[in-house]
């Protein structure tokens, strides 16, 4: 019984969430969602074969004041490139970066698509060391 207990475990580790993943289209992410605290809506669209992420609209209009490189901080947040270089592959998508104005820190990022709501995890080196947040989607 032991054995099976942790077998389950560990089938559930290499797959996501425990159920099997919905056969996503890969522009199925397409689309405008609200950020995490709802104060910006950012769109994602593909470039390239590849997907990347901007804000469209901010509550609170800005500079990108805590951008490392001085030659950027003068950048509107309104229309700045969250998310580049995502590439989808078996329902997921990867290799990209997401960049975070409130930090100016950029990182390593995965995305899922389920249903309206676009799962994020932010990480450095491994995903197992990050942060995962959700956006929804807006229709």
């Amino acid at each position: 019984m032991i054995k099976y207990f942790f077998l389950s475990i560990i089938i559930l580790t290499f797959t996501g969430n425990g159920f099997a993943q919905s056969k996503t289209s890969p522009n199925s992410i397409i689309g405008i969602y609200w950020s995490p605290k709802k104060d910006a809506k950012v769109e994602i669209y593909q470039k390239a074969g590849r997907y990347f992420g901007k804000t469209i609209w901010v509550a609170t209009p800005g500079k990108d004041v805590k951008n490392p490189k001085p030659s950027l901080r003068q950048r509107e947040l309104l229309g700045l490139e969250l998310f580049t270089n995502f590439s989808f592959d078996e329902g997921e998508y990867e290799d990209g970066e997401i960049y975070d104005p409130a930090t100016g820190k950029t990182y390593d990022c995965k995305m899922t698509y389920n249903g309206d709501q676009l799962k994020v995890r932010g990480y450095i080196g491994i995903s197992l060391f990050g942060r995962t947040e959700y956006f929804q989607r807006i229709r």
